[in-house]
């Protein structure tokens, strides 16, 4: 090699013996550890940050498992960082392990992080994340196409010819040179299907300096600019070694690197570049990466495709496509399809082929592919993509050490997964919650803490079995930028419970609005923050005094009273929460009238939905009120119309919330003034709790569609009665008086004024189930209030199922069943079997 002369005894001579290389390349690690064996150096000098040179020993610790990351980050601003990741297959990670194993010094000569991360600090809002993403390139030298190919890295020359905007690619230029269309495939070809043979090890690295020689001839820096400065700083490293060690230097750095450490230099010129460059303090530590970051270009990923083929390549022995046909087979056979041995033979067979005909030296991940979708997936994509998923892409996740170093937060944090059995996996899955159990309840805090604090490692989804308050699911997916997160919310606490009651109060002062203070009094409940309640609550109390508008308070109610329903699974005291949400209650029973005159439609909507919304807020808070209160209605004296002291409101002796919203929703169902669809609205929730009788309910659907309204207001209040999909078209079904009434109107409606309603009618009647649509088309068919056997209602049978009255000897069958059911067979002081008051509303 230039510069070098391996001989016999495999010594290096008094230049640097420099191994350009492809980052996260197979075929450059191997030829890495072949070129050190035979050149058996007394320094190896790695492309990286050199604060990380402290952390080196723990690549040789027997919990380091690659893939792993170096992570800077800035210390007063931890969100400026910046990641170096290292797979198994990368050969500065190789590099690394065979310095520790032969006991050779090994650094890092990179620019130091400290001035990296400062880059771009300064800059204007408009340029800060163009800024950033230069930092984290430049101190991340381990991303995009590396070089080989780091694509990204470049040097401006001393002249400056050649210096261009446009960045390049420096495989994509080689390939296309060579005659191939991916940069990938060429790649392979060239390097990772290039066997391992016993010729010069050192001739990979002289062809692949000098094909880059020849691209930076070419294109300068290749539009990368820093890299001027990342090289220079490289450069004094190198020397400063050569003076220590005299011999024996090797250098692994990215190939697009080599010429420029190559090139002579004054060491004036090199110190010249880096005076004045800005810094930050800066912290360092190994942080777990994964297969899948590696695979992604944007952020902090390396831009390979297929980091689980490579890391096959790297792992296999022998036989490397016959190995990993086999893992593939395992994989589909676990998903329980049919794969047999034969199938193995027969992709393995194809690939070869395959790879014979595209004149390929041996079968690539294309032919695989393209073996295993024909032989083991029948042709489909939808198991190959699981295939793609798992093994080409994979899920691996690393780990790292416990000596290595970390933030409070983290240790805190890792304590804790440790107790709770909470293992931070790759790989998507779901976790169910059962708050009655002591783990999962501390599991659940966890979680919702670290949602607090940012920290997004599960989010809270739907559960498949129960409804219950009990029971969470959880989407678990651990991401190597979380370690940043943490590192941010590190000064928050020391401790995770610390840092989210900090974050919580801090949210509760600096929250936007009412809606988001009550939001972040239910996440509060549900991370189980006792400190910092009392703050968010006088927050939520003073807002709530100084908001009079109806539709924040209106907004702000419903996530408030959900808050209660926690209180007795997670054994929270709610009282305080319980005042502050009745008192929103009062205040929208008074505003909430006045704020429903003169709406145009949209306000109006935005009102029918804010009553929906309050009027099942009541009904919780009713419930939650009774159960907190200290003095609990007692049966005989706990309907809806007897006060209590549970059940008051803001004052003593008020009546009930829930009569207080009744005669709220009366004056709004019976103003002129008040929209049609608010008014519709208004009697169906009064007709739904059984406040408004079925003919008082069709003596006012009857006066609103009298001749004398406008059609639009009608259509507007049958839009709020009967809309929404709230069961509408059920109550028309059972109760023909009201369809014969809407049926009645919108016959009669005039033709310049039907194009008009027809819209909100549509809107009305689209949002019920089919089978509600193709029973009130039938009824409509024969005539609402008509019978199937062609008289009037009340005159004979109906439909199947429903009669005129009560049948109480078909009732009376069903009641053993339902008393067993019930448990109540046997109890005493229980009414006998002719009781027909099971639910305690007979008469």
């Amino acid at each position: 090699m230039s510069g070098s002369d391996g001989g016999e005894d495999g010594a290096i001579g008094g230049e640097p013996l420099l191994l350009g290389v492809r980052h996260h390349g197979p075929g450059s690690a191997r030829a890495v550890r072949a070129a050190l064996d035979a050149a058996r150096p007394r320094v190896v000098l790695i492309e990286g940050p050199p604060e990380a040179d402290a952390l080196i020993p723990l690549a040789a610790d027997a919990d380091m498992r690659p893939p792993v990351a170096l992570l800077a980050h800035a210390v007063d601003e931890p969100g400026r960082s910046a990641f170096w990741p290292l797979a198994e297959f990368s050969p500065e990670w190789v590099a690394l392990r065979w310095a520790l194993a032969q006991d050779v010094p090994a650094r890092f000569i990179d620019l130091p992080a400290t001035h990296s991360l400062a880059w771009g600090r300064d800059t204007g809002a408009d340029e800060a994340d163009e800024a950033e993403a230069d930092a984290a390139e430049a101190a991340e030298a381990e991303t995009d196409t590396g070089d080989g190919s780091d694509g990204s890295e470049g040097i401006e020359e001393a002249d400056g010819a050649g210096r261009i905007d446009v960045r390049v690619d420096p495989l994509a230029v080689l390939a296309e040179t060579a005659g191939y269309d991916d940069p990938e495939r060429w790649w392979e070809d060239v390097v990772e299907h290039r066997g391992g043979g016993t010729g010069d090890v050192f001739g990979p690295f002289l062809a692949l300096e000098e094909a880059m020689g020849a691209l930076r001839e070419t294109y300068g820096h290749g539009g990368h600019d820093k890299d001027l400065v990342r090289e220079a700083y490289m450069r004094l490293q190198v020397r400063a070694a050569q003076r220590e060690f005299r011999a024996g230097v090797a250098v692994v750095c990215g190939a697009w690197h080599v010429p420029a450490l190559r090139r002579k230099a004054s060491v004036a010129a090199d110190r010249a570049l880096l005076k004045g460059l800005p810094k930050v303090k800066a912290d360092m530590t190994w942080v777990p990466w994964t297969h899948r970051r590696l695979s992604r270009v944007s952020g902090y990923g390396a831009g390979i495709d297929s980091p689980g083929w490579y890391g096959h390549l790297f792992a296999a022995p022998d036989r490397p496509i016959e190995r990993w046909m086999t893992k593939v087979a395992g994989l589909l056979r676990k998903e329980d399809r049919l794969v047999s041995s034969a199938h193995v033979i027969e992709a393995v067979r194809l690939a070869e082929t395959l790879a014979a005909m595209r004149g390929r030296p041996l079968a690539g991940l294309s032919e695989t592919t393209d073996a295993v979708r024909a032989v083991m997936c029948e042709g489909s994509d939808v198991p190959l993509s699981l295939v793609h998923d798992r093994l080409v892409v994979g899920d691996v996740l690393g780990e790292v050490p416990q000596g290595a170093p970390a933030v409070p937060l983290q240790r805190d944090l890792d304590r804790a997964q440790r107790r709770l059995r909470l293992k931070p996996e790759a790989l998507e899955r779901e976790l169910e919650l059962d708050l009655r159990k002591e783990i999962d309840a501390g599991r659940s805090r966890l979680l919702h803490r670290l949602r607090l604090l940012g920290v997004a490692w599960g989010e809270p989804v739907a559960s498949r079995g129960s409804t219950g308050t009990f029971r969470e699911t959880w989407r678990l997916r651990w991401e190597p930028e979380l370690a940043v997160r943490v590192a941010e919310a590190g000064v928050w606490g020391t401790t995770v419970l610390a840092a989210a009651t900090a974050k919580a109060e801090a949210d509760a002062v600096g929250a936007p609005s009412l809606a988001d203070v009550t939001a972040l009094a239910e996440r509060c409940l549900l991370a189980e923050l006792p400190d910092a309640l009392p703050v968010v609550m006088q927050v939520l109390a003073d807002r709530a005094a100084l908001d009079a508008d109806v539709g924040h308070l209106a907004q702000a109610l419903p996530a408030l009273v959900r808050s209660l329903r926690y209180g007795d699974v997670r054994g929270t005291d709610t009282h305080a929460l319980t005042e502050v949400a009745e008192g929103l209650a009062e205040r929208i029973f008074v505003g909430l009238p006045p704020a429903c005159a003169g709406l145009d439609a949209d306000a109006a909507e935005q009102i029918r939905r804010h009553v929906d919304a309050v009027h099942g807020a009541v009904g919780l808070l009713g419930d939650a009120a009774v159960a907190a209160g200290p003095a609990a209605a007692s049966p005989a004296t706990a309907s809806p119309a007897a006060a209590s002291p549970a059940m008051d409101g803001t004052e003593r002796g008020a009546p009930p919330l829930r009569v207080r919203w009744h005669s709220v929703l009366r004056v709004l169902c019976g103003r002129e003034s008040v929209p049609g669809v608010i008014r519709g609205r208004a009697v169906r929730l009064l007709l739904d709790d059984g406040e408004l009788g079925q003919d008082e309910a069709a003596r006012l659907m009857g006066l609103v569609l009298s001749p004398g309204t406008p059609p639009a207001d009608a259509a507007a209040w049958i839009e709020g009665f009967v809309g929404g999909g709230a069961g509408g078209g059920m109550l028309l079904v059972h109760d023909e008086r009201l369809l014969g009434l809407v049926d009645a109107w919108l016959t009669g409606v005039p033709a310049d004024a039907f194009t008009d309603v027809l819209p909100l009618l549509r809107r009305s009647f689209s949002a019920y189930e089919a089978g509600v649509r193709r029973t009130l088309g039938e009824l409509v068919r024969r005539g609402p209030g008509e019978r199937a056997g062609g008289g009037p209602i009340g005159s004979g049978a109906g439909l199947p199922g429903f009669a005129t009255g009560l049948d109480t000897a078909r009732a009376d069958a069903v009641l053993p069943v339902v008393r067993l059911l019930l448990g109540l067979d046997g109890v005493p002081g229980h009414r006998d079997a002719d009781d027909n008051d099971l639910a305690g509303v007979g008469g």
